[in-house]
């Protein structure tokens, strides 16, 4: 009993070290393309901005690519909207969701830097789309439940519904270089609302 107890002593203290690492590389990451672009982040200026050796670093992202798509994940991130009864009271909680995660520091310029460098020469296109499969997962799952629910029209392209969801907001803040608001979430709940909606 007492070695078990020595044991958990002694591995305890790893874990926070760990995920402290995660967390400082990240924000290093988020930090830097805030401040002076996608141009600005190597593997060597995150580290020295992080705190961190770069084998720390390549232990957890192998290549920039998975750095710079953590990173993004590490603010905008899957997430899970509860069944409210109602598709637009839910797509409104997800587009709500996605503003505020929006208008954190530096998340426009890294968002712009992702999408990027998914063309760039060289990328792995995989990661990119297995990213967004996991961004826009919850936005599928409230459609497909608002068709078995019966207030989403069962005809309705799941995907391209999913991606009309997504890039309103990411082309307002990326494209058009202003920051989504709760007029543009009230604006698109009505307008696919009324697009993807049983008719009364």
């Amino acid at each position: 009993m007492a070695d078990d107890q020595g044991h958990s002593t002694r591995r305890a203290p790893g874990r926070p070290r760990q995920a402290h690492v995660t967390r400082a590389v990240l924000d290093a990451v988020v930090d830097l393309v805030a401040e002076s672009g996608m141009g600005a982040l190597t593997m060597d200026a995150v580290a020295a901005r992080a705190g961190v050796s770069k084998p720390a670093m390549y232990r957890r992202w192998p290549t920039k690519q998975d750095l710079v798509i953590a990173a993004a994940e590490s603010r905008i991130g899957p997430l899970t909207v509860p069944d409210m009864g109602d598709f637009r009271a839910e797509l409104r909680a997800v587009l709500t969701a996605r503003m505020e995660a929006y208008r954190q520091p530096g998340v426009g310029r890294l968002l712009a830097g992702v999408i990027g460098a998914a063309a760039e020469a060289g990328a792995e296109p995989g990661a990119y789309r297995d990213y967004t499969s996991r961004v826009m997962s919850e936005t599928r799952h409230l459609l497909e439940r608002g068709v078995a629910r019966g207030d989403v029209r069962p005809d309705v392209d799941i995907a391209d519904a999913a991606t009309l969801v997504a890039a309103s907001l990411v082309f307002r803040m990326v494209g058009e270089q202003r920051m989504p608001d709760e007029t543009l979430v009230e604006s698109m709940v009505e307008l696919i609302g009324r697009a993807v909606g049983v008719r009364p």
